[in-house]
């Protein structure tokens, strides 16, 4: 079929067409600009959908664009990452920025070896000399005559009568000699026997040659001291009866002491025979005193955790006397150990059980590697290494925990998340916690999350009233130290108080803000189980929880207190953490049973 077209209908189509060029030249600019700014506009879209929106408060959720957190409602904000970074990157390592590692002030520390080197401090306490102890005891019986002794605590030398006593056995005794000498040449065997029943009897041979001489019986008997001291222990008084193997005296020489100290089971590595402990006395502030080590006690005392170190010295100025506390120091080197890989403690994140350093990748700039490593002996401020780090490596000792904070915010590997991803947070404050107890344990019980924050200044009003808090909770450790679960109840509500008093409106910035709500709902929870716990135990356990989330609450936001520093100390059998502003050992978690188990494992300045 034909179409027929007319010259009028071409003409108008041409028309149409020379207009349609005369409007995109007009419109697009003509000249191939409307196919770059087509360009321009794709790569425009391209760059906002790459951009990875995250919740503050709940790191684990990534929209490709903004909006609000499905958990909490929060406004979801751009996450910040380098470029490149996953593509390189394992799961256990991290990148830090340069403005990253200024906030975090972190530095590093290269590993090397060296002699293991100790101050290990030891209680102890002042104890006479067992092998100078004489107990005195009546070897026949009669009555006390004469006492020469008039109170404890009397000096005495070595021969001084002690007491007489009358004794009709002995006179009958002495009755029986007196016969026998008559039979001395015909029967010798009667004559000896009739000595050694005196010389039983703790009479010497000057003693009895005299009775023979005199011929006649001596009625009372003298109780002389066998060395020079001091009579510790009086049993009688005049006119007493004694029986035979009665206590009479105890006699102690004190010219030479022993000092038991107590060595925790990681501080016997490093005793050895011969040691020299110098020690105080608080009574005597001025005098440093000597002592040798002598013994080692092989078995561990079962109650305390310790092994008991016997040390001696002299002490004929009489300055020392039994029972006085002593604090030693041993200025010690490892036994048989002369290189060994150290590093220092600053460098170690403490889980519990698992020990966690940061090492800088080579090769690689700003990044951190998270290396689980296993200790060895404690050396002062720094550990011996058994594996996991090398000679030459370099590891960071300062902002490790904010190194941490980042790679949880990453899903990487963490103290939190050993094998990387997701990890538990506490909630959000304001949340509906549901009404089953069960449910609430369980979230008590997760670790309170703590984020990396900008570098904004934290009012020093605020870490002042967090040191109120932080004074509140040393009055519940005190509490549990002594045992004490009653007051550990009153400590516990006295610390939630000083918590509602903290001004949250000092935090001008949102991270801060935000961190302080989370982690004052958990600590306000766990707090409520212990103020309605009357059980001491399960106290201590919810304690060990508090004491974890608190720590890295003041490590993140800072605290502000008159005295300090404030020490965080580690208790091996409890496997727990805790804060003290003394650095001597008491021990929370088992009271006066354990009183010293424990060691310092971070400083925490406090202004």
């Amino acid at each position: 079929m034909k179409i027929k077209i007319s010259k009028k209908d071409m003409g108008k189509a041409a028309g149409i067409l020379v207009l349609g060029v005369i409007l995109g030249w007009v419109f697009f600019g003509g000249n191939g600009n409307n196919e770059n700014a087509k360009t321009t506009e794709q790569h425009d879209h391209s760059a906002e959908s790459s951009t990875v929106w995250t919740c503050s408060m709940h790191p684990q959720i990534k929209q490709d664009k903004p909006g609000n957190c499905p958990i909490c409602g929060m406004e979801l904000i751009p996450l910040e990452s380098e470029e490149g970074d996953d593509e390189e990157l394992s799961l256990s390592e991290i990148k830090m920025s340069k403005s990253a590692m200024k906030i975090a002030e972190v530095q590093t520390t290269i590993i090397e070896k060296k002699a293991p080197y100790k101050e290990v401090y030891f209680p102890g306490t002042v104890k006479p000399d067992e092998r100078n102890i004489v107990e005195l005891t009546a070897r026949f019986g009669g009555r006390i005559e004469k006492l020469y002794v008039n109170f404890t605590g009397q000096k005495v030398k070595q021969g001084e009568k002690l007491a007489s006593i009358y004794s009709p056995d002995l006179v009958t005794a002495q009755k029986e000699l007196f016969e026998a000498m008559k039979f001395k040449e015909n029967n010798s065997a009667f004559y000896r026997a009739a000595r050694g029943k005196l010389k039983l009897w703790d009479l010497s041979d000057e003693q009895i040659d005299t009775i023979e001489a005199s011929g006649e019986p001596v009625f009372y008997f003298d109780v002389q001291s066998p060395i020079s001291g001091t009579v510790m222990m009086r049993h009688i008084a005049i006119g007493d009866y004694v029986k035979e193997g009665t206590p009479l005296f105890k006699v102690i020489n004190l010219d030479h002491l022993w000092v038991m100290f107590e060595a925790y089971e990681s501080d016997i590595p490093w005793v050895k025979m011969g040691d020299k402990i110098n020690f105080t006395i608080k009574s005597i502030p001025a005098k440093v005193f000597t002592s040798t080590v002598t013994f080692i006690d092989p078995v561990v005392d079962q109650r305390k955790r310790v092994a008991y170190v016997r040390t001696e010295l002299d002490n004929r100025g009489g300055l020392l006397k039994p029972g006085m506390f002593a604090r030693g120091i041993l200025k010690t080197m490892l036994p048989n150990v002369k290189d060994a890989v150290v590093v220092p403690k600053s460098a170690i994140l403490w889980t519990g059980k698992r020990a966690i350093v940061y090492v800088k990748v080579p090769n690689k700039e700003m990044v951190f590697e998270h290396r689980e490593i296993e200790l060895g002996e404690d050396a002062g401020s720094y550990y011996v290494v058994a594996s996991g780090l090398k000679d030459g490596e370099e590891v960071a000792t300062n902002g490790v925990f904010k190194i941490d904070a980042a790679s949880q915010l990453l899903s990487k590997q963490s103290m939190m998340t050993p094998a990387g991803g997701k990890s538990s947070l506490g909630g959000h404050a304001g949340m509906d916690m549901g009404g089953e107890d069960k449910e609430m344990d369980k979230e008590m019980d997760m670790p309170v999350k703590t984020k990396k924050m900008k570098a904004v200044d934290i009012s020093p009003e605020f870490k002042v009233q967090l040191g109120n808090v932080v004074t509140k909770y040393l009055e519940l450790k005190d509490a549990l130290v002594n045992d004490d679960a009653s007051k550990a109840k009153a400590a516990g509500k006295d610390m939630n108080t000083a918590i509602g008093k903290v001004n949250m409106k000092l935090l001008t910035d949102n991270d801060h803000h935000m961190e302080w709500m989370n982690s004052s709902k958990m600590l306000k929870m766990k707090l409520d189980k212990i103020s309605a716990e009357d059980n001491i135990d399960k106290q201590r356990k919810v304690f060990s929880k508090l004491s974890d989330d608190l720590t890295n609450l003041i490590q993140v936001l800072g605290v502000n207190m008159e005295n300090g520093p404030l020490y965080v100390e580690y208790c091996p059998m409890a496997e727990a953490f805790w804060l003290s502003l003394e650095k001597e050992i008491e021990n929370p978690y088992y009271g006066q049973d354990m009183l010293k188990c424990g060691e310092v494992k971070q400083t925490i300045q406090v202004k």
